[in-house]
C-alpha cells in the first residue's frame, strides 16, 4: 500500500463512490458531506425528480443512511453538517449536532467558521464531540478556530475553501500553506483539511505541504487513480498563475476566540448556499 503525507477523504453524498474508492487505494481515511452534496446523492436525485420532497423528519434520516451506510467503508472520519442560515442560533446549532454525533460513531460535526458556530464549538468540544470547523477563508478564522477549541481531547478539524477564493481571484492554496505555518507554533490539536479542492493540481500541491487531510471529490480521485496515485517530486512547484497572494500574518494563538475577525463575506455566501439546497429537499 502506498505511504503517504496526507489522510485522504472522499468529499462527496454517494456511498458507491466512496467503495469504488476503497477498492481503487486499498484504503480510505474519510469523507467529508455538507447540505449541497447531499442533494446530490443519487437516490435524493431520482427522488427530487418525481417531484417528490422530503418532510424535515425524512430528509435527516436519509442523511443519517447515507452517513451510516459510509462509516463502515471509511477507516477513520465522517464529517456530518448541522443546518444553519444567518439566522441560526449557537444553540441550534449545538441541539443539532449532539444529535448528529449520535448517528455514527466516527463523526465530526461540521458548523460554519462565524460567531454562532465558535459559540457552539467551544461548548461541544468540552463535551466530547469531535467538531470539523468549515467554510474557512481566512487565517485569522483559522486562528479564532484554535482558540474556541484549545483543550479538546480530539483533534479538532478545520476546512479552509480553496477552490472558492481561487474563484474571485485569490491563491486559495496559499491560505492553506499560511495556515499550516501557523498551527506549527500551535499545541497540535488542529488537523488542517484542504477543502474546495477544484483541479488536480490543488490536491498535489497539498500533498506537497504535507496538509494533515485532503479531501477530494470523487472526479479528482479517479484523475489521480488514473495517475497510478503519484506523489508530487521533491522539486515539483505549484504554479498559481495570475492569483492574488493572500500574506502570512503573525497571529498569536493564545488569545479568546472573540478578539480575531472573523468575518469574512464568502462564509456568509457559504452559508446561504448550502441552506439554500437544504431547504429545497424539504417540503
Amino acid at each position: 500500500m502506498i505511504t503517504l503525507p496526507s489522510k485522504i477523504f472522499i468529499d462527496g453524498g454517494d456511498p458507491a463512490e466512496t467503495r469504488e474508492a476503497k477498492k481503487l487505494l486499498g484504503s480510505i481515511d474519510g469523507q467529508t458531506t455538507n447540505p449541497t452534496l447531499i442533494s446530490r446523492n443519487p437516490d435524493v436525485r431520482a427522488r427530487l425528480s418525481k417531484g417528490e420532497k422530503y418532510t424535515e423528519q425524512e430528509a435527516y434520516g436519509m442523511y443519517r443512511s447515507v452517513v451510516s451506510e459510509i462509516s463502515p467503508i471509511v477507516e477513520w472520519s465522517v464529517s456530518i453538517e448541522t443546518y444553519a442560515d444567518k439566522n441560526t442560533t449557537a444553540d441550534a446549532m449545538y441541539v443539532q449536532a449532539k444529535q448528529m454525533f449520535t448517528w455514527i460513531p466516527n463523526a465530526w460535526i461540521k458548523l460554519p467558521t462565524t460567531k454562532a458556530g465558535l459559540t457552539a464549538a467551544e461548548r461541544l468540544v468540552k463535551e466530547g464531540v469531535r467538531v470539523n470547523m468549515t467554510l474557512c477563508f481566512s487565517q485569522s478564522q483559522a486562528a479564532a478556530v484554535y482558540a474556541a477549541t484549545r483543550g479538546t481531547k480530539e483533534p479538532c478539524f478545520v476546512s479552509p475553501f480553496v477552490g472558492r477564493l481561487d474563484d474571485r481571484g485569490e491563491d486559495g492554496m496559499q491560505l492553506i500553506a499560511n495556515i499550516l505555518k501557523m498551527y506549527r507554533k500551535g499545541d497540535g490539536h488542529m488537523k488542517v483539511v484542504s477543502a474546495s479542492v477544484r483541479t488536480y493540481n490543488h490536491f498535489l500541491y497539498s500533498l506537497a505541504l504535507k496538509c494533515d487531510i485532503i479531501t477530494i471529490p470523487f472526479k479528482i480521485f479517479n484523475e489521480w487513480a488514473g495517475k497510478k496515485f503519484e506523489l508530487p517530486e521533491k522539486n515539483w512547484v505549484y504554479d498559481p498563475g495570475k492569483l492574488k497572494p493572500i500574506p502570512y500574518k503573525n497571529l498569536a494563538l493564545n488569545k479568546p476566540w472573540t478578539s480575531y475577525d472573523i468575518q469574512h463575506d464568502l462564509t456568509d455566501i457559504g452559508i446561504e448556499k448550502f441552506a439554500y439546497d437544504w431547504n429545497n429537499l424539504v417540503k
